[in-house]
């Protein structure tokens, strides 16, 4: 006989069954029991969480000869004929390959047969957000009005997809995520049937992947025993399987980038690589990781929030106290970029190892949250004595500075009246700019060019490319809007700024020109 899939071996088969879904179970089973059956039911929530598994269950309650504290007896021959698949009283039908008008006036030409064995005959229809719009309009009258014969079940994990018209005509029931301790203690249950060893540790880190689905969590639990056969399953062969990481690597990793060593930081992800540890399973994990840290440094009573032992509560409270919240903040926002462009890129190692690069190294972006960095760590530095050095101040062996950095030009003496009036208003220019585009503009020193030009710096390599490429007509649109403040068209210079100075320090700034000007009015 063929090997059977956990999820489908043990799939419920009463609603005693059931875990995590305890208040749905219970107001079905009291509808049962008072013989107050609704003839439209929404199931809703995400993947795994038991929504057509409890409607398999209630179309065999309300069909069973001899039903059980609202539950079916799973003896009598319409029970078994429904859990075989035999029954034509039950229905199942997947939306997304039967999303047609045709397949919806199908059902409605055969709910006017009458059921054949058992009181009602029921329609379970997975993933009905994928019906058409004609589908829908189809299904609309037999739902509002169906025969008294008739339950239809409809299982989503988009309700938002659902027209308003369907909605309003079916109870709505929203299945929750189910708790890792619930997923666990299932797990073990499980375990222990099918024999085999598991540590505690190993089937906990299973159900924190499941993310809430016990179907995703017991897939993970067959990988896990399918790969280390007749073994006993610990936490470091389930790791191992899964291709996470241990978070004594992140405390590890999250110390070299507060130490600013990137070659340390790097150097993890090249040990994650060779060990073939899924990337993406990484940043994932490293996210939650610092997500457990701010959440600990914010409160002291964290402790029913987070999921994991005293031991390691007790290690991340040491860890909190290393770093600021504005830092940490900035680290997750930067790993929640990076995840979401790790699903469609080729190069995902490079993308990790820039990431790290940026967070020991903020001097090299010149953002809000890096300048905040910076300035942390400079304090830092003169708390235990360290002083700085200058930037520059560096010699050669002539006894001459090295490299040494442009001098800053003077603040022009006369700027012409249109250019004034861009500058007082750029931030209302930019307000009516789309985000990317205002994001990038806000990013350059605005300084005045050959000819009377608005000349543009910028020392990010993105902004600079995305305005001098013109991209999505960003320049074309600034030339607009200025000629539309100023009444004449006003030329445009973009120049990247690569002296590896900030911009401001070298080209001329015409906001701190007329910011000037209008103080001196002011007083």
């Amino acid at each position: 006989m063929s090997y059977t899939a956990l999820y489908r071996k043990f799939r419920p088969q009463g609603f005693e069954d059931v875990k995590g879904q305890e208040a749905i179970v219970t107001t079905l089973k009291n509808q049962i029991n008072a013989d107050r059956i609704g003839h439209a039911y929404l199931f809703c929530g995400t993947r795994g969480t038991g929504k057509t598994t409890i409607a398999k269950i209630f179309a065999r309650a309300v069909n069973c000869e001899h039903p059980s504290d609202g539950g079916p007896c799973g003896e009598c021959s319409v029970c078994r004929s429904i859990a075989a698949g035999t029954s034509m009283n039950v229905v199942e039908i997947d939306a997304a390959s039967n999303n047609g008008v045709d397949n919806i006036r199908q059902i409605r030409e055969e709910v006017g047969y009458r059921p054949t064995e058992g009181k009602y005959k029921v329609y379970i229809i997975d993933e009905v957000h994928m019906l058409s719009i004609g589908a829908f309009n189809a299904l609309l009258k037999t739902l509002e009005e169906p025969p008294s014969y008739v339950i239809f079940i409809l299982a989503t994990t988009e309700a938002h997809k659902i027209p308003v018209t369907i909605l309003s005509r079916c109870q709505r029931y929203d299945f929750r995520r189910i708790t890792i301790d619930t997923i666990t203690a299932r797990l073990r249950e499980l375990t222990e049937k099918e024999q085999i060893v598991a540590e505690e540790k190993a089937l906990r880190y299973i159900a924190k992947a499941g993310d809430g689905s016990m179907r995703d969590a017991l897939s993970l639990l067959d990988q896990c025993i399918a790969f280390y056969l007749g073994q006993e399953l610990t936490y470091d062969k389930v790791l191992e399987t899964l291709g996470a990481v241990d978070t004594e690597v992140f405390s590890s990793l999250l110390r070299r980038i507060l130490s600013g060593d990137v070659t340390g930081a790097v150097g993890t992800v090249e040990n994650m690589v060779m060990e073939g540890r899924e990337p993406g399973q990484f940043v994932t994990d490293f996210t939650w990781y610092l997500r457990n840290l701010l959440l600990i440094g914010s409160s002291d009573d964290m402790e029913d929030i987070l999921d994991m032992s005293s031991e390691n509560l007790t290690l991340l409270k040491e860890e909190a106290q290393m770093v600021d919240q504005e830092i940490l903040m900035r680290y997750i926002r930067i790993f929640s970029t990076l995840s979401s462009e790790l699903k469609y890129a080729a190069q995902k190692r490079i993308l990790i190892e820039i990431a790290l690069i940026r967070l020991c190294r903020p001097e090299m972006e010149t953002d809000h949250d890096s300048l905040t960095e910076r300035i942390g760590r400079i304090e830092k530095k003169l708390e235990k004595g360290i002083v700085p050095a200058e930037h520059g101040s560096l010699r050669g062996t002539s006894g001459q500075a090295a490299d040494s950095p442009p001098a800053k030009a003077k603040l022009p003496q006369a700027v012409p009246d249109d250019i004034r009036q861009v500058i007082a208003g750029w931030n209302g220019i930019l307000s009516g700019f789309p985000g990317i585009t205002a994001h990038y503009l806000r990013k350059a020193v605005k300084s005045l060019g050959q000819d009377d030009t608005l000349l543009l710096v910028f020392d990010d390599q993105n902004a600079y490319t995305y305005v001098s490429e013109n991209r999505s007509g960003c320049q074309d649109e600034l030339k607009a809007a200025m000629a539309e403040r100023t009444g004449r068209e006003i030329a445009i210079q973009v120049k990247y700024n690569d002296t590896g100075q900030p911009g401001e320090e070298i080209y001329p700034d015409l906001t701190q020109l007329i910011q000037f000007e209008i103080e001196e009015e002011d007083f």
